[in-house]
Protein backbone atom coordinates (compact mmCIF):
# COMPACT_ATOMS: atom_id res chain seq x y z
CA UNK A 1 0.00 0.00 0.00
CA UNK A 2 2.59 2.81 0.87
CA UNK A 3 3.99 1.93 -2.22
CA UNK A 4 0.87 3.06 -4.10
CA UNK A 5 1.53 5.98 -2.13
CA UNK A 6 4.21 7.14 -3.36
CA UNK A 7 3.46 6.11 -6.77
CA UNK A 8 0.61 8.40 -7.08
CA UNK A 9 -0.05 11.48 -5.17
CA UNK A 10 -3.50 11.74 -4.94
CA UNK A 11 -4.54 7.89 -4.65
CA UNK A 12 -6.60 7.28 -1.44
CA UNK A 13 -6.52 3.51 -0.21
CA UNK A 14 -9.10 2.58 2.02
CA UNK A 15 -8.77 -1.17 3.64
CA UNK A 16 -11.47 -3.27 4.95
CA UNK A 17 -11.02 -6.09 7.16
CA UNK A 18 -13.27 -8.76 8.17
CA UNK A 19 -11.58 -9.25 11.66
CA UNK A 20 -12.39 -5.96 14.20
CA UNK A 21 -8.56 -5.71 14.30
CA UNK A 22 -6.31 -5.06 12.24
CA UNK A 23 -2.72 -7.14 10.85
CA UNK A 24 -4.29 -10.07 9.50
CA UNK A 25 -1.82 -12.82 9.48
CA UNK A 26 1.18 -10.98 11.26
CA UNK A 27 -0.85 -11.12 14.02
CA UNK A 28 -2.91 -14.38 14.04
CA UNK A 29 -0.45 -16.23 11.81
CA UNK A 30 3.13 -15.45 13.24
CA UNK A 31 4.02 -17.78 16.38
CA UNK A 32 4.13 -15.76 20.13
CA UNK A 33 7.87 -16.74 20.33
CA UNK A 34 8.92 -14.96 17.02
CA UNK A 35 8.02 -11.12 18.17
CA UNK A 36 10.79 -9.72 15.37
CA UNK A 37 8.74 -11.09 12.77
CA UNK A 38 5.92 -8.66 13.85
CA UNK A 39 7.98 -5.60 13.76
CA UNK A 40 6.11 -4.91 10.25
CA UNK A 41 3.40 -3.26 12.79
CA UNK A 42 5.48 -0.76 12.54
CA UNK A 43 5.63 -0.15 9.69
CA UNK A 44 1.80 -1.18 8.74
CA UNK A 45 0.75 1.85 11.63
CA UNK A 46 2.86 4.57 9.79
CA UNK A 47 0.80 4.04 6.39
CA UNK A 48 -2.59 3.61 8.73
CA UNK A 49 -1.76 7.10 9.56
CA UNK A 50 -1.30 8.65 6.10
CA UNK A 51 -4.09 10.75 5.79
CA UNK A 52 -4.77 9.09 2.42
CA UNK A 53 -5.02 5.64 3.90
CA UNK A 54 -8.31 4.46 6.27
CA UNK A 55 -8.77 1.58 8.07
CA UNK A 56 -12.54 -0.36 8.22
CA UNK A 57 -12.36 -3.65 10.18
CA UNK A 58 -15.68 -5.63 11.21
CA UNK A 59 -16.94 -5.12 7.59
CA UNK A 60 -17.04 -8.47 5.68
CA UNK A 61 -16.79 -8.47 2.03
CA UNK A 62 -19.04 -10.65 0.67
CA UNK A 63 -21.44 -10.48 3.60
CA UNK A 64 -22.03 -6.76 4.89
CA UNK A 65 -20.82 -5.47 1.74
CA UNK A 66 -20.59 -6.64 -1.96
CA UNK A 67 -17.62 -6.85 -4.88
CA UNK A 68 -19.90 -4.92 -6.90
CA UNK A 69 -20.66 -2.46 -4.32
CA UNK A 70 -17.01 -1.71 -4.05
CA UNK A 71 -16.65 -1.91 -7.58
CA UNK A 72 -18.86 1.10 -8.08
CA UNK A 73 -17.51 3.27 -4.85
CA UNK A 74 -13.77 2.73 -6.00
CA UNK A 75 -11.47 3.08 -9.29
CA UNK A 76 -9.95 -0.51 -8.41
CA UNK A 77 -9.99 -3.20 -5.86
CA UNK A 78 -7.88 -5.57 -5.08
CA UNK A 79 -8.89 -8.70 -3.34
CA UNK A 80 -5.66 -9.95 -0.54
CA UNK A 81 -8.31 -12.38 1.38
CA UNK A 82 -5.47 -15.06 1.55
CA UNK A 83 -6.25 -19.00 2.03
CA UNK A 84 -8.55 -19.00 4.82
CA UNK A 85 -9.27 -22.67 4.92
CA UNK A 86 -7.30 -25.53 5.64
CA UNK A 87 -6.84 -28.70 3.50
CA UNK A 88 -8.84 -31.68 4.41
CA UNK A 89 -7.47 -35.02 4.70
CA UNK A 90 -9.99 -36.71 3.28
CA UNK A 91 -9.58 -39.81 5.40
CA UNK A 92 -11.83 -41.89 7.52
CA UNK A 93 -11.93 -40.67 11.45
CA UNK A 94 -10.63 -37.19 10.78
CA UNK A 95 -13.97 -35.79 12.32
CA UNK A 96 -13.50 -37.49 15.66
CA UNK A 97 -12.83 -35.33 18.84
CA UNK A 98 -8.68 -35.13 19.55
CA UNK A 99 -8.25 -34.28 15.38
CA UNK A 100 -7.63 -30.50 14.79
CA UNK A 101 -5.92 -28.72 11.56
CA UNK A 102 -3.27 -26.91 12.78
CA UNK A 103 -4.55 -23.71 11.19
CA UNK A 104 -7.22 -23.96 14.13
CA UNK A 105 -4.70 -24.76 16.73
CA UNK A 106 -2.36 -21.57 15.21
CA UNK A 107 -5.63 -19.55 16.21
CA UNK A 108 -6.28 -20.77 19.11
CA UNK A 109 -3.21 -19.78 20.77
CA UNK A 110 -2.89 -16.48 18.49
CA UNK A 111 -6.17 -15.32 19.89
CA UNK A 112 -7.69 -15.46 16.48
CA UNK A 113 -11.88 -15.41 17.38
CA UNK A 114 -13.19 -17.96 15.24
CA UNK A 115 -11.29 -20.10 17.28
CA UNK A 116 -10.82 -18.89 20.93
CA UNK A 117 -13.53 -22.14 22.17
CA UNK A 118 -11.16 -24.72 20.87
CA UNK A 119 -9.82 -25.93 23.88
CA UNK A 120 -7.28 -28.81 22.48
CA UNK A 121 -7.38 -32.19 24.60
CA UNK A 122 -3.49 -32.53 25.71
CA UNK A 123 -3.53 -34.92 28.30
CA UNK A 124 -2.38 -37.38 25.74
CA UNK A 125 1.12 -38.52 26.04
CA UNK A 126 2.15 -38.25 22.08
CA UNK A 127 0.73 -35.90 19.33
CA UNK A 128 1.16 -36.61 15.76
CA UNK A 129 1.26 -33.36 13.21
CA UNK A 130 0.46 -34.34 9.67
CA UNK A 131 2.70 -32.10 7.74
CA UNK A 132 6.33 -30.80 7.30
CA UNK A 133 5.96 -27.34 6.54
CA UNK A 134 6.76 -24.55 8.76
CA UNK A 135 2.95 -24.16 10.63
CA UNK A 136 3.79 -28.27 11.44
CA UNK A 137 7.12 -27.02 12.86
CA UNK A 138 5.60 -23.78 14.54
CA UNK A 139 2.95 -26.27 16.29
CA UNK A 140 5.55 -28.65 17.56
CA UNK A 141 7.43 -26.35 18.98
CA UNK A 142 4.86 -23.89 20.89
CA UNK A 143 3.43 -27.77 22.13
CA UNK A 144 6.93 -29.05 23.44
CA UNK A 145 8.86 -25.38 24.27
CA UNK A 146 8.46 -25.35 28.37
CA UNK A 147 5.46 -22.80 29.17
CA UNK A 148 7.74 -20.60 31.04
CA UNK A 149 9.56 -19.43 28.00
CA UNK A 150 6.13 -18.39 26.83
CA UNK A 151 4.63 -16.79 29.51
CA UNK A 152 6.36 -13.19 28.40
CA UNK A 153 4.84 -13.37 24.65
CA UNK A 154 1.47 -12.34 23.67
CA UNK A 155 0.20 -15.88 23.52
CA UNK A 156 -3.28 -16.04 25.00
CA UNK A 157 -4.26 -16.60 28.70
CA UNK A 158 -6.11 -19.50 27.55
CA UNK A 159 -3.62 -21.11 25.63
CA UNK A 160 -1.22 -20.57 28.47
CA UNK A 161 -2.86 -22.25 30.66
CA UNK A 162 -3.76 -25.05 28.73
CA UNK A 163 0.28 -25.99 27.95
CA UNK A 164 0.98 -25.30 31.61
CA UNK A 165 -0.73 -28.63 31.89
CA UNK A 166 0.02 -30.46 29.05
CA UNK A 167 1.11 -34.04 29.33
CA UNK A 168 2.23 -34.02 25.65
CA UNK A 169 6.18 -35.60 25.76
CA UNK A 170 6.56 -36.48 21.91
CA UNK A 171 5.29 -34.86 18.67
CA UNK A 172 6.06 -36.61 15.08
CA UNK A 173 6.07 -34.75 12.37
CA UNK A 174 4.59 -37.17 9.50
CA UNK A 175 5.30 -36.55 5.79
CA UNK A 176 4.46 -38.44 2.72
CA UNK A 177 7.60 -37.89 0.96
CA UNK A 178 11.67 -38.05 2.48
CA UNK A 179 14.04 -35.39 3.80
CA UNK A 180 15.04 -33.87 -0.18
CA UNK A 181 11.09 -32.58 0.09
CA UNK A 182 10.76 -31.24 3.77
CA UNK A 183 8.58 -27.82 3.16
CA UNK A 184 9.75 -25.95 6.21
CA UNK A 185 13.02 -23.47 5.93
CA UNK A 186 16.29 -23.96 7.80
CA UNK A 187 15.75 -21.17 10.69
CA UNK A 188 12.84 -22.98 11.50
CA UNK A 189 14.77 -26.36 11.83
CA UNK A 190 17.64 -24.60 13.52
CA UNK A 191 15.35 -23.48 16.43
CA UNK A 192 13.56 -26.91 16.50
CA UNK A 193 16.88 -28.61 17.04
CA UNK A 194 18.16 -26.12 19.98
CA UNK A 195 14.76 -26.31 21.20
CA UNK A 196 15.57 -26.32 25.93
CA UNK A 197 14.23 -29.74 26.75
CA UNK A 198 13.79 -31.28 23.93
CA UNK A 199 15.85 -33.77 21.79
CA UNK A 200 15.61 -34.36 18.52
CA UNK A 201 14.54 -38.09 16.88
CA UNK A 202 15.51 -38.73 13.36
CA UNK A 203 16.44 -42.10 11.53
CA UNK A 204 19.65 -42.49 10.65
CA UNK A 205 18.53 -44.92 7.84
CA UNK A 206 16.25 -42.72 6.50
CA UNK A 207 19.44 -40.76 5.15
CA UNK A 208 20.90 -43.34 3.55
CA UNK A 209 22.54 -42.54 0.40
CA UNK A 210 21.70 -38.82 0.90
CA UNK A 211 25.23 -37.47 0.85
CA UNK A 212 25.65 -37.87 -3.35
CA UNK A 213 21.63 -36.46 -4.25
CA UNK A 214 22.68 -33.04 -2.03
CA UNK A 215 25.45 -32.07 -4.29
CA UNK A 216 22.76 -31.04 -7.27
CA UNK A 217 20.18 -29.34 -5.02
CA UNK A 218 19.74 -25.36 -5.44
CA UNK A 219 21.93 -24.21 -1.64
CA UNK A 220 18.65 -23.30 0.51
CA UNK A 221 17.58 -26.93 0.20
CA UNK A 222 21.37 -27.96 0.22
CA UNK A 223 21.92 -26.36 3.74
CA UNK A 224 18.85 -27.20 5.23
CA UNK A 225 19.54 -31.04 4.22
CA UNK A 226 22.94 -30.78 5.55
CA UNK A 227 21.38 -29.46 8.86
CA UNK A 228 19.17 -32.73 8.84
CA UNK A 229 21.83 -34.96 7.58
CA UNK A 230 24.45 -33.59 10.31
CA UNK A 231 21.27 -33.91 13.33
CA UNK A 232 20.74 -37.50 12.11
CA UNK A 233 23.65 -39.41 11.45
CA UNK A 234 26.75 -37.32 13.47
CA UNK A 235 27.55 -38.35 17.85
CA UNK A 236 26.64 -34.69 19.56
CA UNK A 237 29.25 -33.40 21.50
CA UNK A 238 29.54 -33.95 25.30
CA UNK A 239 27.48 -30.93 25.68
CA UNK A 240 24.96 -31.66 23.16
CA UNK A 241 24.64 -35.35 24.32
CA UNK A 242 24.38 -34.35 28.03
CA UNK A 243 21.41 -31.88 27.42
CA UNK A 244 19.78 -34.15 24.99
CA UNK A 245 19.66 -37.13 27.77
CA UNK A 246 18.78 -34.24 30.53
CA UNK A 247 15.51 -33.45 27.70
CA UNK A 248 12.12 -34.98 28.81
CA UNK A 249 10.25 -34.11 25.76
CA UNK A 250 11.05 -35.31 21.88
CA UNK A 251 10.23 -34.42 18.02
CA UNK A 252 10.69 -36.76 15.46
CA UNK A 253 10.51 -36.66 11.58
CA UNK A 254 8.92 -39.47 10.34
CA UNK A 255 9.09 -39.95 6.25
CA UNK A 256 7.53 -41.27 3.84
CA UNK A 257 4.09 -41.97 5.45
CA UNK A 258 0.82 -40.73 3.84
CA UNK A 259 -2.41 -41.37 6.59
CA UNK A 260 -4.87 -43.27 5.25
CA UNK A 261 -6.82 -43.34 8.56
CA UNK A 262 -7.52 -41.58 12.54
CA UNK A 263 -8.27 -44.81 14.44
CA UNK A 264 -10.76 -44.28 17.22
CA UNK A 265 -9.85 -45.59 20.59
CA UNK A 266 -11.75 -48.57 21.95
CA UNK A 267 -14.94 -46.97 22.69
CA UNK A 268 -15.07 -44.80 19.45
CA UNK A 269 -15.46 -41.75 21.30
CA UNK A 270 -11.76 -40.11 20.22
CA UNK A 271 -8.82 -40.57 17.95
CA UNK A 272 -6.17 -42.63 19.91
CA UNK A 273 -3.74 -42.76 16.77
CA UNK A 274 -3.29 -42.84 12.89
CA UNK A 275 -3.21 -45.53 10.35
CA UNK A 276 -0.28 -44.49 7.54
CA UNK A 277 0.78 -46.36 4.44
CA UNK A 278 4.26 -46.63 3.93
CA UNK A 279 5.30 -45.21 0.16
CA UNK A 280 8.36 -44.85 -1.96
CA UNK A 281 9.59 -41.69 -4.44
CA UNK A 282 8.93 -41.87 -8.17
CA UNK A 283 10.23 -39.46 -10.32
CA UNK A 284 12.58 -36.60 -10.30
CA UNK A 285 13.25 -33.39 -8.63
CA UNK A 286 10.17 -31.02 -7.50
CA UNK A 287 8.13 -33.62 -9.35
CA UNK A 288 8.88 -36.53 -7.24
CA UNK A 289 5.44 -38.62 -6.16
CA UNK A 290 5.24 -40.67 -3.23
CA UNK A 291 3.17 -43.63 -4.45
CA UNK A 292 1.99 -46.48 -1.31
CA UNK A 293 3.96 -49.50 -1.43
CA UNK A 294 1.06 -51.67 0.15
CA UNK A 295 2.73 -51.40 3.19
CA UNK A 296 0.77 -50.07 6.96
CA UNK A 297 1.77 -48.98 10.11
CA UNK A 298 -0.22 -47.49 13.02
CA UNK A 299 1.32 -44.77 15.18
CA UNK A 300 -0.46 -44.58 18.54
CA UNK A 301 -1.39 -40.84 19.43
CA UNK A 302 -4.43 -38.84 21.45
CA UNK A 303 -4.20 -35.87 19.14
CA UNK A 304 -3.67 -35.17 15.67
CA UNK A 305 -3.40 -31.93 13.78
CA UNK A 306 -3.28 -32.07 10.24
CA UNK A 307 -1.27 -29.30 8.54
CA UNK A 308 -1.29 -29.99 4.97
CA UNK A 309 -1.60 -27.31 3.70
CA UNK A 310 -4.16 -24.38 2.68
CA UNK A 311 -7.46 -23.30 0.34
CA UNK A 312 -8.75 -20.04 -0.57
CA UNK A 313 -12.56 -19.74 -0.65
CA UNK A 314 -14.55 -17.48 -3.04
CA UNK A 315 -15.30 -14.20 -1.31
CA UNK A 316 -18.74 -13.39 -3.66
CA UNK A 317 -20.29 -14.73 -6.25
CA UNK A 318 -19.63 -12.00 -8.98
CA UNK A 319 -15.57 -12.85 -8.71
CA UNK A 320 -14.66 -15.77 -10.56
CA UNK A 321 -12.89 -18.21 -8.98
CA UNK A 322 -10.87 -21.23 -9.89
CA UNK A 323 -12.34 -24.07 -6.87
CA UNK A 324 -9.79 -27.21 -8.04
CA UNK A 325 -6.65 -24.67 -7.84
CA UNK A 326 -8.17 -22.28 -5.38
CA UNK A 327 -7.38 -19.04 -6.93
CA UNK A 328 -8.89 -15.84 -8.35
CA UNK A 329 -7.57 -16.77 -12.16
CA UNK A 330 -5.90 -14.15 -12.73
CA UNK A 331 -2.85 -12.29 -15.04
CA UNK A 332 -0.19 -10.94 -13.03
CA UNK A 333 -3.27 -9.65 -10.18
CA UNK A 334 -5.68 -8.15 -12.87
CA UNK A 335 -8.96 -10.64 -12.26
CA UNK A 336 -9.65 -11.95 -15.58
CA UNK A 337 -12.53 -10.64 -17.67
CA UNK A 338 -13.44 -7.83 -14.32
CA UNK A 339 -11.58 -4.26 -15.37
CA UNK A 340 -10.97 -3.05 -12.47
CA UNK A 341 -10.45 -5.62 -9.59
CA UNK A 342 -7.05 -7.34 -8.85
CA UNK A 343 -6.03 -9.65 -5.92
CA UNK A 344 -2.61 -10.69 -4.20
CA UNK A 345 -1.24 -12.98 -2.35
CA UNK A 346 -2.17 -16.68 -1.48
CA UNK A 347 -5.44 -16.05 -3.11
CA UNK A 348 -4.03 -14.69 -6.37
CA UNK A 349 -1.11 -17.50 -6.68
CA UNK A 350 -1.93 -20.48 -4.52
CA UNK A 351 -1.10 -21.45 -0.71
CA UNK A 352 2.61 -20.94 -1.43
CA UNK A 353 5.78 -19.39 0.07
CA UNK A 354 6.49 -17.37 3.33
CA UNK A 355 5.49 -13.85 4.18
CA UNK A 356 7.87 -12.06 2.23
CA UNK A 357 7.20 -13.77 -1.04
CA UNK A 358 3.68 -12.52 -0.60
CA UNK A 359 4.96 -9.36 -0.08
CA UNK A 360 7.10 -9.13 -3.35
CA UNK A 361 3.46 -10.44 -4.56
CA UNK A 362 1.67 -7.45 -3.55
CA UNK A 363 4.19 -4.73 -5.13
CA UNK A 364 3.43 -6.40 -8.19
CA UNK A 365 0.04 -6.15 -8.11
CA UNK A 366 0.23 -2.83 -6.81
CA UNK A 367 2.77 -1.89 -10.40
CA UNK A 368 -0.29 -3.74 -12.12
CA UNK A 369 -3.06 -1.00 -10.92
CA UNK A 370 -1.05 1.80 -11.63
CA UNK A 371 0.38 0.84 -15.16
CA UNK A 372 -3.50 0.60 -15.75
CA UNK A 373 -3.90 4.00 -14.38
CA UNK A 374 -1.41 5.39 -16.57
CA UNK A 375 -2.29 3.47 -19.37
CA UNK A 376 -6.17 4.71 -19.16
CA UNK A 377 -8.22 1.69 -18.02
CA UNK A 378 -9.60 2.43 -14.96
CA UNK A 379 -12.90 5.03 -14.38
CA UNK A 380 -11.61 8.23 -15.00
CA UNK A 381 -14.69 10.07 -13.63
CA UNK A 382 -15.21 11.07 -9.40
CA UNK A 383 -16.08 8.00 -7.57
CA UNK A 384 -17.61 8.19 -4.19
CA UNK A 385 -15.52 5.95 -2.40
CA UNK A 386 -15.98 5.46 1.75
CA UNK A 387 -18.87 8.07 1.57
CA UNK A 388 -21.01 5.24 -0.26
CA UNK A 389 -20.12 2.19 1.41
CA UNK A 390 -20.44 3.88 4.55
CA UNK A 391 -24.24 4.53 4.12
CA UNK A 392 -24.65 0.85 2.68
CA UNK A 393 -23.25 -0.16 6.08
CA UNK A 394 -24.93 1.71 7.95
CA UNK A 395 -28.18 0.95 6.38
CA UNK A 396 -27.40 -2.57 7.06
CA UNK A 397 -26.51 -2.25 11.18
CA UNK A 398 -22.73 -2.84 10.39
CA UNK A 399 -20.54 -0.84 12.86
CA UNK A 400 -16.77 -0.94 11.37
CA UNK A 401 -14.31 0.07 13.36
CA UNK A 402 -11.16 2.25 12.56
CA UNK A 403 -7.77 2.40 13.12
CA UNK A 404 -8.05 5.16 16.07
CA UNK A 405 -11.06 2.60 17.51
CA UNK A 406 -8.44 -0.34 16.84
CA UNK A 407 -5.54 1.81 18.68
CA UNK A 408 -8.03 2.06 21.58
CA UNK A 409 -8.31 -1.75 21.55
CA UNK A 410 -4.54 -2.20 21.62
CA UNK A 411 -3.65 0.00 24.58
CA UNK A 412 -6.12 -1.86 26.50
CA UNK A 413 -4.22 -5.09 25.51
CA UNK A 414 -1.05 -3.26 26.31
CA UNK A 415 -2.62 -2.40 29.48
CA UNK A 416 -4.16 -6.07 30.73
CA UNK A 417 -0.60 -8.13 29.07
CA UNK A 418 1.60 -5.14 31.65
CA UNK A 419 0.17 -6.76 34.42
CA UNK A 420 1.51 -9.79 34.21
CA UNK A 421 4.56 -8.56 32.25
CA UNK A 422 3.49 -9.55 28.79
CA UNK A 423 3.79 -7.85 25.73
CA UNK A 424 -0.09 -7.48 25.71
CA UNK A 425 -3.06 -9.70 26.75
CA UNK A 426 -5.00 -9.79 23.14
CA UNK A 427 -8.76 -9.70 23.18
CA UNK A 428 -10.40 -12.60 21.79
CA UNK A 429 -14.30 -12.02 21.82
CA UNK A 430 -15.71 -9.64 19.01
CA UNK A 431 -18.15 -8.56 21.25
CA UNK A 432 -16.04 -7.58 23.80
CA UNK A 433 -13.86 -4.95 21.48
CA UNK A 434 -17.06 -3.63 20.57
CA UNK A 435 -18.14 -3.03 23.81
CA UNK A 436 -15.14 -1.47 24.92
CA UNK A 437 -15.25 0.85 21.81
CA UNK A 438 -18.99 1.98 22.98
CA UNK A 439 -20.55 0.37 19.73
Amino acid sequence: MEDKHREHPQAHVDIYEKQPVPFGLVRFGVAPDHPEVKNVINTFTQTAHSGRCAFWGNVEVGRDVTVPELREAYHAVVLSYGAEDHRALEVPGEELPGVCSARAFVGWYNGLPENRELEPDLSCDTAVILGQGNVALDVARILLTPPEHLERTDITKAALGVLRQSRVKTVWLVGRRGPLQVAFTIKELREMIQLPGARPILDPADFLGLQDKIKEVPRPRKRLTELLLRTATEKPGPEEAARRASASRAWGLRFFRSPQQVLPSPDGRRAAGVRLAVTRLEGVGEATRAVPTGDMEDLPCGLVLSSVGYKSRPVDPSVPFDSKLGVIPNVEGRVMDVPGLYCSGWVKRGPTGVIATTMTDSFLTGQMLLQDLKAGLLPSGPRPGYAAIQALLSSRGVRPVSFSDWEKLDAEEVARGQRTGKPREKLVDPQEMLRLLGH
